[in-house]
């Protein structure tokens, strides 16, 4: 593994949220829900800069004071996630060396703490394929018919809830991602063009806390979780 480069796809508008402020602009703990993403990659020294994919209509992002960072940068996003992970591989690929890797983490998970950064990055050196930050299902899970009656109940004994940052090598993903644009194939996270384009994957436990904001109670839940990290120093 040579450089590290990590991308942060942020042009969307956050619907499921609701309000006139795209999410990653709310404010949580005294700064932009992206400013707590992006400090908590900028706190490992394995990352050599950061691509974050946005919306170029939006002023907001101005606010947001790690963007002025020297290892950030910016590129213009596109309509789905997908498009913006593309476009920011494709804003970096002229800087790429062969065994280079990419790391791709969600601009609305701003609890990420180091420690766990740390632990992926060290897990994809050992076995040189991509790995996920992923938390086990521990809910029981109902599969249900058209009724909404419950048809089964599903085995979670191997079931994981995906999370991020996401790490693989760089032209395996570019080019799965591509292949998927091409194929019209409907991709949720980037796991997912890598298994599709042949690849594996591997999950690292990660915590419970790097939660993704998507309703409005997410909001309070994260700002007491950076609080206690920031007293924690984590």
């Amino acid at each position: 593994m040579n450089s590290i480069w990590a991308v942060v796809p942020a042009a969307g508008s956050g619907r499921r949220l609701g309000g006139e402020i795209p999410k990653q602009y709310r404010q949580i703990a005294g700064a932009p829900l992206l400013e707590h993403t992006l400090r908590a990659l900028l706190r490992s020294p394995d990352i050599r800069g950061i691509m974050v994919a946005l919306d170029p209509s939006d002023r907001r992002a101005d606010g947001v004071k790690s963007l002025a960072d020297e290892r950030v940068e910016k590129t213009r996003g596109g309509a789905e996630r997908s498009a913006s992970v593309l476009a920011a591989l494709k804003a970096l690929a002229d800087r790429v060396t062969e065994g280079d890797w990419v790391l791709v983490h969600d601009a609305a998970r701003p609890c990420l703490d180091y420690p766990s950064l740390s632990a992926l990055i060290e897990r994809a050196r050992a076995c040189g394929e991509g790995v996920i930050l992923a938390e086990p299902v521990s809910d029981t899970l109902k599969r249900v018919d058209g009724e909404s009656t419950i048809a089964a109940t599903v085995d979670r004994s191997a079931l994981w809830r995906a999370q991020t940052p996401q790490l693989f090598p760089f032209d395996q993903l570019h080019q799965a991602l591509d292949a998927c644009l091409v194929d019209g194939v409907n991709i949720t996270d980037e796991a997912m063009a890598v298994e599709w384009a042949g690849g594996r994957v591997h999950v690292l436990a990660g915590p419970s806390s790097n939660i993704k904001i998507t309703v409005e109670a997410d909001l309070a839940f994260a700002e007491l979780l950076l609080r206690q990290q920031n007293r924690e120093g984590a």
